[in-house]
């Protein structure tokens, strides 16, 4: 499973579509962002994906959890979101 990496000016509704997708297919996404401005971004197309799962069914929750990425030979910290079935079978 490919883990979704959102950025600072990604469009918020791609990037919710792109977790919906994710999720249909798996039962599982992984979000991941880097920066105030790539977290607020994250945070909304989650909101907006929870929305687009529950016309379809799915009750989904999020946990957030810090990863360290190497980007460049350099560490950076990152917000890991993980989205899952509210109650999984």
């Amino acid at each position: 499973m490919d883990v979704i990496k959102v950025s600072g000016t990604s469009r918020t509704s791609a990037v919710a579509g792109a977790i919906a997708g994710v999720f249909r297919e798996n039962k599982r996404a992984e979000v991941q962002a880097i920066g105030a401005g790539a977290v607020n971004q994250a945070v909304k197309a989650l909101v907006l994906s929870k929305g687009y799962l529950a016309e379809d069914g799915f009750d989904v929750v999020f946990t957030a959890n810090f990863a360290d990425v190497d980007i460049d030979g350099k560490v950076r910290t990152a917000i890991k979101i993980t989205v899952e079935p509210r109650n999984p079978l």
